[in-house]
């Protein structure tokens, strides 16, 4: 039981540590299954040229991006 005016840090419930598609840099995109350089780049290049994805499934018209590479890292993304 904390004490009057103790913080006390609580684990979330349902926390993820996905990546947000929308807002991941080089780097974290990199650490995705499947994607190295080329493709987090391709993402970047997308995303600044389309706006922000609204479905997770608009990776697939990323290039380099089909049903494989998009299933492998599927379960490691948000939006």
């Amino acid at each position: 039981i904390p004490v009057n005016g103790e913080v006390v840090e609580t684990a979330q419930t349902g926390a993820t540590n996905k990546i947000n598609i929308n807002t991941a840099s080089l780097e974290e995109l990199k650490s995705l299954p499947g994607v190295g350089e080329v493709i987090a780049k391709a993402i970047i290049d997308y995303r600044e040229k389309n706006g922000s994805f609204t479905n997770p499934e608009e990776l697939k018209n990323v290039n380099r991006i089909g049903d494989k590479i998009y299933d492998g890292l599927a379960e490691s993304i948000t939006i």
